[in-house]
């Protein structure tokens, strides 16, 4: 029922797709979480191989090289993120579906990788103004980030229409129940 199932959470950063996707795998113990490939550094409280795979430049340029990604990309300034072919083949071994929480860019090249065995969820934010709002509340950025994060959201979400699903996120609980539903409905199809 499971096999070769994705669920992809994608959204500008301070949208909340991250809260509503480790909600979600706290709710249903048929997902089990993607974690990508990053280059930028730990976090205070990340842990490697749970939040992320944490590598040097080096590191994943050479897993490029061998083709180790489905999907990869460049954001922030230098910082590469990406989807390691291994961490899918190792959730389905353990007949799990698959949940990303990945940017939009990354979303939509897993979209078209796994096709009709995809479901892409696009969580919005009410507006602009409460998005700058939730990414300073967070103080993980400075204003320089902030800024790119902003501009970057505002051509993020010219794309909305291409995912199946828009998820608004303007009531953390209300899009919480929103999401279980969705999700739920595409696992038992």
């Amino acid at each position: 029922m499971n096999k070769g199932k994705v669920i992809i959470f994608c959204a500008p950063s301070g949208s909340g797709k991250t809260t509503i996707v480790k909600h979600l795998l706290q709710v249903n113990p048929n997902l089990m979480f993607s974690v990508s490939a990053c280059t930028r550094d730990k976090r205070v409280g990340e842990v490697d191989g749970k939040d992320y795979y944490f590598l040097g430049k080096d590191a994943f340029e050479q897993k490029i090289s061998a083709n180790e990604f489905l999907e990869y990309e460049e954001v922030y300034g230098g910082n590469f993120y990406g989807t390691l072919k291994s961490e899918i083949d190792r959730i389905w071994a353990l007949d799990k579906v698959v949940i990303f929480d990945v940017d939009v860019v990354g979303g939509l090249h897993l979209k078209q990788y796994f096709g009709d065995n995809a479901l892409a969820i696009f969580v919005k934010p009410p507006n602009i103004q409460v998005l700058e709002e939730r990414l300073r509340f967070r103080s993980t950025e400075t204003e320089e980030t902030l800024r790119m994060r902003v501009n970057k959201a505002v051509k993020e979400i010219a794309f909305e229409s291409k995912f199946e699903q828009v998820l608004l996120n303007d009531d953390l609980k209300h899009a919480l129940a929103q999401a279980e539903l969705i999700v739920n409905h595409f696992i038992k199809t």
